[in-house]
């Protein structure tokens, strides 16, 4: 006769901190107990940086471990054949320009015709369209931080050509942290926005008051 176990319910919850307190295994106090749960505590802010453009890089400003602030310029990439690019472009513009000009003014004259001033001002704007999208091209030759935080890793060295999209640091915003556990579905009565609880991770314990409410997703889990 097959036996069938009822699933028993719980969720896994993803919650941000209002106020966290770090104590560590040996300094626990039996009254400060909260319900307690096993977590892992996570950025609500990572990503990794890559490059935009094939290009070398020139200098990274940063270390792994090292710390960084919002809008600092973490990688700079050599882009001498960009900006030869961009001179190129503002060049071409200068000449379309006069062109426009004086065909236009041909046309004021009744010495030139309107189909050839017309071509002009095209080809100026082309021209312009140029100068502006090797502007964008040379802005992505600095890289800055998007946040705060620290670097995770970093996945390239100076001197090194990198691709477009390969990359090149993994950081993170270790300034606010969410706590990730699975509970039992229980806890739903009064898990909400101000309550306490426990969060357990490897080597420390996190006496936490939640600030959001929590990111539940429901999970089946064998009794």
């Amino acid at each position: 006769m097959a036996i069938h176990r009822p699933a028993i319910f719980g969720f896994v919850a993803s919650v941000t901190v209002l106020g966290a307190t770090v104590v560590h295994a040996e300094d626990l106090s039996p009254a400060r107990e909260a319900p307690s749960v096993h977590a892992q505590l996570v950025p609500r802010q990572f990503t990794t940086l890559a490059s935009v453009i094939p290009a070398e890089v020139e200098h990274i400003s940063v270390r792994d471990g090292e710390r960084f602030a919002d809008r600092q310029v973490l990688v700079r990439l050599d882009c001498a054949l960009q900006r030869a690019q961009l001179d190129e472009a503002r060049a071409s513009l200068a000449a379309a320009e006069k062109t426009r000009s004086v065909n236009r003014r041909l046309v004021e004259l009744h010495s030139g015709g309107v189909l050839e001033a017309d071509v002009a001002t095209a080809e100026a704007a082309k021209a312009r369209a140029k100068v502006q999208s090797a502007e964008v091209t040379l802005s992505k030759c600095t890289i800055p931080a998007p946040f705060g935080g620290r670097v995770v890793e970093q996945k390239a060295r100076e001197h090194q050509y990198v691709q477009a999209g390969q990359p090149l640091l993994e950081i993170l915003d270790d300034s606010v942290l969410e706590v990730e556990f699975i509970a039992p579905s229980s806890w739903l009565a009064w898990l909400k926005a101000g309550a306490s609880l426990t969060a357990v991770t490897s080597t420390v314990r996190v006496y936490a008051t939640l600030f959001t409410v929590p990111s539940l997703t429901m999970k089946p889990k064998e009794s």
